[in-house]
């Protein structure tokens, strides 16, 4: 079971979907079109009412070469919609922050879920969430989305041991597990060959009662696999790789299309889970 507030997503028995809200001007592939807050709840509305689980809404673009916003930036930007999302929106709230501020001021607001994408787990982050009962998504990226690491032992080895790592820093938080979801960092620090091995060899990143998330929308390594250069078109490739994630264990997915990200995840449930819609 992931625990997030007043979600519960138990395990094993779907793929959930995380519909992402950009809430950007400069994002790679929907950068600027939910820029108002007005525009942002329709959209949200729009994802929840296709079947979205959770809406992921962030502020910072993590595209390779984007300005990072100063906190005081980031939260004012995401205090002028959370109000109206966490009024009108029934799916599971998310916010892509890794501000200990923002991680505050979204939780006091209603957020569910804090997705931290700055690849540490942050103690303080990790204690706001266990004090609002929220969910904490901790994602493995080494060194951001413009570079490249050297995995020694091996992209999977070194992914298996941050995560390891993390079931620790949690345990001495005092986060419990279930309130812990795992990020593989698909596109962060990784090479076209390390994101398709993650894929690949999902399972053993895969631990007992840990959500576990596969986000590879539209991102560059499915471009590369495609062929596709425009990221908007990246959906049936998006698809191909979530199921491949399914596959292997994965309990979330992040995707920007709603529509086609609910369909491939149920036919990969019937397939691999034995569950049927309809």
């Amino acid at each position: 079971m992931f625990k997030a507030r007043k979600a519960e997503f138990p395990l094993g028995k779907k793929t959930y979907i995380m519909g992402i809200l950009n809430y950007t001007p400069d994002s790679f592939s929907d950068g600027g079109l939910y820029n108002t807050p007005e525009t942002a709840v329709a959209h949200a509305l729009e994802m929840q009412n296709l079947g979205a689980d959770i809406i992921d809404i962030g502020a910072n673009s993590t595209r390779p070469d984007a300005v990072i916003l100063p906190f005081e930036e980031e939260r004012r930007r995401l205090m002028t919609v959370m109000g109206d999302l966490c009024e009108k929106v029934t799916a599971a709230i998310s916010v892509d922050t890794f501000y200990p501020e923002c991680a505050k001021a979204v939780l006091e607001a209603g957020a569910d879920i804090i997705n931290d994408v700055s690849g540490a787990f942050n103690p303080e982050i990790a204690e706001l969430c266990r004090q609002y009962g929220a969910g904490y998504v901790v994602m493995h990226n080494p060194c951001g989305s413009a570079e490249v690491a050297e995995y020694r032992n091996g992209v999977v080895n070194e992914v298996r041991s941050f995560f390891l790592e993390t079931f620790a820093l949690a345990g001495k938080a005092g986060l419990p597990k279930n309130q812990l979801c795992l990020d593989i960092g698909l596109g962060f620090g990784k090479s076209y060959e390390d994101n398709l091995e993650l894929i690949k060899e999902m399972q053993w990143l895969k631990f007992k009662g840990v959500a576990l998330l596969a986000a590879g929308s539209r991102k560059r390594f499915i471009g590369t696999a495609s062929g596709e250069k425009k990221s908007s078109a990246r959906d049936a490739g998006t698809v191909a790789a979530h199921t491949a994630a399914i596959a292997g264990g994965a309990d979330i997915i992040r995707v920007h299309d709603v529509f086609s990200g609910v369909q491939g995840a149920r036919v990969a449930d019937a397939i691999y889970r034995g569950k049927t819609n309809g």
